[in-house]
């Protein structure tokens, strides 16, 4: 299965060992977005999952599920910011 990929990158920080990365395609924010299983209560969470998701099943736009993983991300204080 070939990756879907998106430029920029979105910048996320592991809340246990303070680690950021670069995240570049919707398979690796779909994995970020399981791991948060903590914040699985936000609405933003819920429709970054769902975006990934749909994108992955080629049923939704890439750049939709990038806009929606960085909402995610800010909103379950996981976003490192824009920049490398």
């Amino acid at each position: 299965m070939p990756l879907h990929w998106f430029n920029p990158p979105i910048y996320v920080t592991d809340a246990k060992t303070g680690e950021r990365y670069a995240v570049t395609n919707i398979e690796r924010a779909a994995e970020f977005l399981l791991s948060w299983r903590d914040a699985a209560a936000s609405e933003e969470w819920r429709e970054a999952v769902q975006a990934c998701m749909a994108a992955i099943k080629g049923q939704g736009g890439i750049e939709d599920a990038r806009a929606a993983f960085a909402v995610a991300a800010q909103a379950c204080g996981r976003s490192a910011g824009d920049s490398g």
